[in-house]
């Protein structure tokens, strides 16, 4: 099996929130903290978390995880440049990677291996996770497309790719579905 590396994303400022809600708990965990094991629970041969804004305090939210901290510097300009920092961070045998949100606390493990197993009997280059009648993250792409992952701007996200791009598989994952955007979100699930 070709290795994948997972790249948490974790930098930015979720103004809708009010606060960094990488650091708000679920079932007294930060969800940082909860993301980072769930990819760590999969079959990833490496975990990325990419940190911008309260880069200390969730770096300390990590202490003792199996992961590697990158920094974005540029976290301001939105998710595309946090997605650059991971797709960069992988180590050159990693020939896929699944991109996981810090605000889908029900995802685990198995959930993003899953992807990842879809993309081997499929074939295709992207794997999205399909909810609510969307297909989004938590989402696998090849390393064929890495390069346009790395040449995402702004605040889209991977999200673009998967809209503009034939041929993406799916796995049905309604535990996607809980997303946190705002603080009421914590206790409405």
């Amino acid at each position: 099996m070709i290795p994948f590396g997972v790249v948490v994303l974790a930098a930015g400022s979720s103004t809708r929130f009010g606060s960094p809600k990488q650091l708000a708990e679920w079932e007294g965990e930060p969800l940082v903290r909860r993301a980072a094991k769930a990819a760590l629970k999969s079959d990833a041969a490496i975990v990325i978390v990419v940190v911008g804004t309260g880069e200390n305090e969730i770096t300390s939210a990590l202490a003792g995880l199996d992961v590697l901290i990158e920094v974005n510097e540029s976290w301001e300009e939105g998710m595309a440049s946090s997605i650059r920092k991971g797709v960069q961070a992988l180590p050159e045998e990693a020939g896929r990677l699944v991109i996981l949100a810090t605000d889908q606390p029900l995802i685990t493990g198995h959930d993003i291996s899953s992807l990842i197993e879809c993309m081997d009997s499929t074939g295709q280059p992207i794997v999205a996770a399909a909810y609510d009648g969307i297909l989004g993250v938590p989402a696998a792409f090849s390393s064929e497309l890495f390069p346009e992952l790395l040449n995402l701007r702004g605040d889209s996200g991977a999200r673009s790719l998967i809209r503009n791009r034939r041929g993406v598989a799916s796995v049905p994952m309604p535990t996607a579905s809980v997303d946190i955007d705002v603080p009421g979100d914590l206790n409405s699930c």
